[in-house]
């Protein structure tokens, strides 16, 4: 059996978060490192490594991540948001456990830095 990830221990409640949402199928907490006033992600649960490993039939999970982001960025007074999923290292992705990240708070720029 594979070690868990990080996030996988954060939705397991062994490692300590400051859980915004949680459900069956995923979980959002703030980033600890955050790029934004606002900065949460949305984790599924089912440990997914990267985006270009997203098979068919995780469609209604992937959407559902969106739902939830839609939900954090209400929750949160967001109007104006920005939501990142980043795929491989060189991406910027640091913890290989599919997540998205919803950015708020201030002001972004197209393209981004």
């Amino acid at each position: 059996m594979a070690e868990k990830t990080l996030f996988q221990k954060i939705a397991d409640r062994e490692i300590p978060a400051e859980l915004l949402y949680e459900d069956p199928l995923a979980v959002a907490f703030r980033d600890l490192n955050p790029a934004a006033p606002t900065h949460v992600l949305v984790v599924p649960r089912q440990p997914i490594p990267r985006a270009d490993a997203i098979e068919e039939g995780d469609e209604k999970l992937v959407g559902h991540l969106f739902t939830v982001a839609r939900r954090i960025a209400e929750k949160e007074g967001l109007t104006d948001y920005r939501l990142v999923m980043n795929c491989g290292e060189g991406a910027g992705q640091s913890v290989f456990h599919l997540h998205l990240h919803v950015l708020g708070g201030r002001p972004f720029s197209w393209p981004p830095g």
